[in-house]
């Protein structure tokens, strides 16, 4: 395995995590409730996740602003835009694989 710097380690998981967050701005169509039933994590997890780097940083960020970053819009605009509501189906799997967090 090549041997990374920690300064090109850091470089390449932010690449990645850049090309993550505009893959899902460009995927609408995949609606949160079925990226947490089959991946466990959702475009919200990953705001949060960021949240919560930025705050262990010393930087505040609250979850409104975290969510517009991941989001590339505010979290109400993307909602009213490309959320469709969960069928009965979507609601039970939730449940059954819902993070124990």
């Amino acid at each position: 395995m090549t041997e990374l710097s920690k300064e090109q380690q850091t470089e390449f998981e932010a690449a990645a995590f850049r090309r993550l967050v505009r893959h899902l701005r460009e995927r609408t169509d995949v609606q949160n409730i079925d990226m947490m039933n089959l991946a466990g994590f959702c475009r919200n997890c990953l705001s949060n996740w960021y949240r919560d780097a930025a705050n262990e940083a010393g930087v505040s960020l609250d979850k409104d602003t975290s969510r517009e970053i991941i989001y590339g819009m505010p979290y109400e605009e993307w909602r009213e835009r490309h959320q469709r509501e969960a069928s009965d189906a979507q609601k039970i799997a939730f449940e059954v694989n819902r993070p124990k967090e």
